[in-house]
């Protein structure tokens, strides 16, 4: 575990924002100025296959990135790309689920929802 890595992983360990590695770089180099945006990408890949964090891929954005590695579900903006966590009782996706599925081995589960966010809700039922 690198000094880089280990700081990526509590700067990404304090935020619910769901952040892209751009974004994750500018918090980090706070701490480590010297630190280079390709040092994130590689960490941010290394980390997400082994686990430790969770990486989010909706086809047609930027990948955003989890702190949190348990299993949860994710709610994508589709106005301003925000995404945040589902509440628990909402998870239809488990560990339990069959191993199992019309001849798949089921590895996973991953629901992401789409929406639009009290953010850009506001805006656009604020009269111009």
């Amino acid at each position: 575990m690198t000094v880089q890595r280990t700081i990526i992983l509590e700067e990404l360990g304090k935020l619910r924002s769901h952040p892209t590695a751009d974004e994750l770089y500018r918090i980090v180099r706070k701490r480590l100025p010297k630190v280079s945006l390709g040092t994130i990408y590689r960490n941010l890949e290394l980390l997400s296959g082994s686990g430790r964090i969770q990486k989010i891929e909706v086809p047609g954005t930027v990948k955003r990135f989890d702190g949190n590695a348990a299993v949860h579900h994710h709610v994508r903006c589709i106005s301003c790309g925000a995404v945040s966590d589902v509440r628990d009782d909402l998870a239809i996706c488990s560990p339990e689920i069959p191993g199992d599925v019309d001849g798949y081995r089921i590895v996973g589960c991953r629901l992401d929802l789409i929406g639009v966010c009290p953010r850009c809700r506001k805006k656009s039922e604020t009269p111009a």
